[in-house]
């Protein structure tokens, strides 16, 4: 009886080690070309869009991430958002930013898009911009997302005209091994860390 328990430990312990190589390999494959990396206080801190009678409060990252993986994956192949030690081909950290002008009832939309090769390497930095005429009050949030929206369209427009990052994410490129861990996206360098969504 012992020497049959034994055996099917032994037959359970090579299925398993099967099984993790194959998830091992489908992760090698499913490398994601692009990732997207937005820092947490964009998720944890609400900013606030002044007005002088209602003021409107909002998170930044959860409205960016959505619209940036989906236009990004449009312009670029497979993107996926930065988890624990996950790797790709680039990096894309992005910084958003939103202003409003009651006066003149604007959405001024910013988007700062520092880009890395797979090696950590600091490529180029990408601003975008729009302004969106609305108001304030129930579809407050449509409009900051148009507004996001149009400022990485005019993020990703800068991208694909740069030859450098076109060259990085050509099929000739996609065969290097070189890929950033997001768990070192903190230490990667940038001009410019904003701490506070102000």
């Amino acid at each position: 009886m012992k020497k049959h328990i034994n055996k099917w430990f032994a037959v359970l312990g090579l299925i398993l080690g099967f099984g993790a190589g194959l998830e091992s390999a489908s992760a090698a494959d499913s490398q994601p070309d692009m990732l997207i990396y937005i820092q947490p206080v964009e998720f944890t801190n609400p900013i606030k869009l002044w007005h002088p009678y209602s003021d409107y409060w909002y998170y930044q990252g959860p409205i960016v991430e959505s619209i940036a993986v989906d236009k990004l994956g449009q312009a670029f192949g497979q993107v996926s958002v930065c988890d624990a030690n996950q790797s790709g081909r680039a990096l894309v950290w992005l910084q958003p930013k939103m202003f409003y002008n009651p006066q003149v009832q604007l959405f001024y939309g910013k988007v700062t898009a520092d880009v890395y090769t797979g090696m950590g390497e600091h490529i180029a930095t990408y601003i975008g911009e729009s302004s969106v005429r609305g108001l304030i009050g129930a579809s407050a949030e449509s409009w900051i997302k148009q507004s996001y929206a149009l400022a990485i369209d005019n993020v990703i427009g800068k991208m694909k005209a740069d030859h450098a990052l076109q060259a990085l994410m050509s099929s000739e490129a996609k065969s290097d091994t070189g890929a950033t861990p997001c768990s070192m996206v903190t230490l990667l360098p940038t001009t410019k860390i904003r701490a506070m969504p102000f």
